[in-house]
């Protein structure tokens, strides 16, 4: 309804505008029209009328707002760059800084009381995730998380940071958890006749080495960030859900649907599009009209993505399992 009447509002405005154009176009040039400069006359009062509309328009837009809420997606893996899954050819996410760049252009936007913040996410990168999260706890109104297929691990980070969370009765949602992982090949490299030659200062620096054989110590020694990285993870959901921190232990990761984590506390609502922004309604005491944000990607960068994502498939991406460091760890 107000969405109605706001372009109405708009089209009055932009309506008048060329009605002004063409009676000053009208006047200075097609008053007696009667020779050849009357034609040209004719073509001043069109481009006069085009300039009028255009600069009614931006009145317009400047004069009546077309939207009350700014909606960001977080969609697929989280990453700083690009989400990938876990196989070649594995989904492809929106980069977290561009994520927090929509949501920090929504809160400059005098226009946008609202956010609504739409996870589709298994998780992701640690760093990356906060980064998302802070963003929308840093925002300048209310803030609501909407979990459409899923909302998991690094997804669910970000949504503790939201005032309320809503999913679908189906939705997939939990998993508050770290895991950090790496692929360990030295039994094959043996068998290649590939033998590891240690260089490094400080007895950790090599600890989860694709080609190294890892220690007792190596393992207790990564094991203890996974813990630490986990207590945090309980930290922040509980301040941010208002919840029992032992409540969070006991799900010991484990991903539920919308009606069961609603039942656990872990969701505040349940309902479908429809029902997150009759809410969004009733947080503003206004009809919620939403404005999607979403980040400009040149062709560019469209091309230069595409042909990563290419890449990946064909194989580049295993190749990263093997970087120097080794373990990778994620929500």
């Amino acid at each position: 309804m107000k969405s109605r009447k706001v372009t109405a509002e708009r089209v009055v405005i932009v309506l008048l505008g060329v009605l002004v154009a063409a009676v000053v176009g009208w006047i200075l040039f097609l008053s007696v029209p009667e020779s050849l400069e009357d034609l040209l006359g004719v073509v001043l009062v069109l481009v006069t009328v085009a300039l009028g509309a255009r600069f009614a328009s931006r009145i317009a837009a400047s004069r009546v707002s077309a939207y009350n809420v700014a909606e960001v997606a977080v969609q697929g893996p989280i990453s700083r760059d690009r989400g990938r899954g876990p196989l070649p050819t594995g989904s492809v996410g929106t980069p977290a800084d561009d994520v927090v760049e929509q949501i920090e252009r929504a809160d400059d936007d005098g226009d946008a009381e609202a956010l609504l913040l739409r996870l589709n996410t298994p998780g992701g990168e640690v760093v990356p995730s906060d980064d998302i999260r802070n963003a929308a706890v840093e925002f300048d109104g209310p803030t609501v998380a909407y979990a459409t297929d899923t909302c998991a691990s690094g997804g669910y980070w970000i949504a503790s940071g939201c005032d309320e969370l809503w999913a679908r009765e189906a939705s997939i949602v939990g998993s508050i958890g770290v895991i950090g992982s790496s692929v360990n090949v030295h039994e094959l490299a043996e068998q290649l006749g590939i033998s590891y030659e240690r260089f490094a200062a400080g007895k950790y620096k090599d600890a989860g080495l694709a080609l190294k054989e890892p220690s007792d110590d190596d393992r207790a020694y990564l094991q203890g960030i996974v813990d630490r990285l986990y207590d945090h993870f309980v930290e922040r959901v509980a301040d941010g859900r208002g919840m029992d921190p032992e409540t969070i232990r006991e799900t010991e990761a484990r991903v539920y649907i919308g009606t069961d984590a609603h039942e656990l506390g872990l969701v505040d609502e349940l309902g479908a599009r429809d029902d997150v922004e009759a809410r969004l309604s009733e947080l503003l005491g206004a009809d919620a009209v939403v404005q999607k944000f979403e980040p400009q990607q040149g062709l560019t960068v469209r091309l230069r993505r595409g042909a990563e994502g290419v890449a990946y498939a064909l194989g580049a991406g295993l190749s990263s399992r093997f970087d120097a460091e080794g373990v990778e760890f994620k929500f």
